[in-house]
């Protein structure tokens, strides 16, 4: 059996190695037809786009992401072509929390923000929005929820609208996959219009897919006042992102909310225990995180024992200092370890 394997996915090497096949490591964004030509299966990051451009005509019949989402994966040419595929949903979900709850304790620690008092807006509560609610209810904030499908769907009560969030939130935080069709498309969702119908000022947070927010109107609410501060994690045209943007964000980082080693761990698990089901094969021993680094030194100013764990203000200073270098900070990512490490 051959796969084809993004050369940045960590910790998978020694289960494909157990399941005694030909792996072939290469980075996510170089991968080829020719690459793929004669391969079995295919486990990817968000740079790979799996379409019949990549895939036509190859022998590959299995397909994994190693990610939350899937815009990349051409889901009817999948269907069509016979290709079995999956994603991890949910694996990062706690790392994403992490991520915005740091966030939330630099705007106490930092603005002297009373979070106590303030209403949290959550636009998609999947996976990483419900962990970011309960990480919200634990700091004494008010949190709204928007979530149209799940609101279609009947899953629970209390769901409010876009416009609601918009009129009573003072944070804004987006956890949605990015869709450009269906009856609810969240393509440019945190649009012109959405940001002129704020009115509270708010800090706007990110960390769904880039083209969530229409990064342009973003940088205009900033600068126009309509928004406090902005967070940014996904960027419209990674890794080309706009430096005008970046240079007005509060924080601002390079796609990297998701990156612990324990939702990386996750993800591996779920594509291996995917990969074994598609091919009959045993599955080796579960992946387990690595410990913390030797040399890892926590936040000496910051009592919060989370924010000493992980303060995204210094993945935004290294952003900020070498914008250009968007996909080798990425790709080279420290991964962190989660609270419960």
């Amino acid at each position: 059996m051959k796969i084809i394997i993004d050369d940045k996915i960590p910790y998978i090497r020694e289960s494909v190695a157990a399941l005694g096949a030909d792996a072939v490591y290469k980075k996510g964004s170089e991968i080829g037809p020719a690459d793929v030509r004669d391969a079995d299966a295919l486990i990817v990051r968000t740079r790979t786009r799996c379409d019949e451009a990549l895939l036509g005509g190859s022998s590959v019949s299995f397909v994994a992401t190693a990610t939350i989402g899937f815009d990349h994966i051409d889901a009817g040419y999948m269907r069509r072509a016979g290709i079995e595929w999956m994603s991890c949903p949910g694996c990062n979900a706690s790392s994403v929390a992490q991520y915005v709850r740091s966030v939330l304790l630099l705007m106490r620690y930092r603005l002297g923000a009373a979070l106590g008092g303030m209403t949290l807006g959550i636009v998609g509560c999947g996976h990483v929005g419900t962990k970011v609610a309960a990480a919200a209810r634990g700091l004494g904030m008010r949190i709204l929820v928007c979530d149209p499908p799940r609101q279609e769907r009947g899953e629970g009560d209390g769901f409010v609208s876009l416009d609601t969030v918009a009129r009573e939130c003072d944070v804004i935080t987006f956890h949605v996959p990015l869709t450009k069709d269906g009856p609810h498309p969240t393509y440019h969702l945190a649009g012109r219009g959405f940001f002129d119908s704020l009115v509270r000022r708010p800090v706007v947070i990110n960390t769904s897919r880039g083209a969530v927010a229409d990064n342009g109107a973003l940088l205009d609410a900033i600068i126009y006042n309509k928004v406090s501060r902005a967070v940014v994690d996904t960027w419209e045209n990674e890794p080309l992102i706009s430096r005008a943007l970046l240079g007005r964000v509060w924080i601002g980082t390079p796609h990297i909310a998701g990156y612990s080693a324990d939702g990386k761990v996750n993800a591996d698990n779920m594509v291996i225990d995917g990969l074994c089901r598609h091919f009959g094969l045993r599955r080796p021993p579960l992946i387990v995180p690595p410990a913390l680094p030797a040399d890892f030194t926590p936040e000496a100013d910051i009592d919060d024992p989370c924010l000493r764990l992980y303060n995204p203000e210094k993945d935004s200073a290294a952003l900020k200092a070498a914008p250009g270098r968007f996909e080798e900070l990425r790709g080279n990512y420290r991964l962190r370890r989660e609270h419960r490490s």
